[in-house]
């Protein structure tokens, strides 16, 4: 992962939905210097990959779940 422990927060939220059944979800938050680290991060003039591109089995999976299929 491109990020350190304290580079990230996150909370977990649940409560019941309009239909009564239970739902939850999760937010995320990046400290803004890790993604400038990442050249990521809005008040940079360009944004563009920095680093190791993710290896490509990442890749397909991101296009599997995108179409909704998945595959093991």
């Amino acid at each position: 992962m491109p990020f350190a422990a304290d580079d990230i927060r996150w909370g977990l939220a649940c409560g019941p939905g309009p239909d009564g059944r239970r739902r939850g979800w999760f937010t995320a938050s990046v400290r803004d210097d890790a993604l400038r680290a990442l050249g990521l991060h809005p008040d940079q003039p360009t944004a563009q990959v920095i680093g190791v591109p993710p290896p490509g089995w990442w890749h397909a999976t991101a296009e599997r779940s995108a179409s909704g299929r998945w595959f093991t």
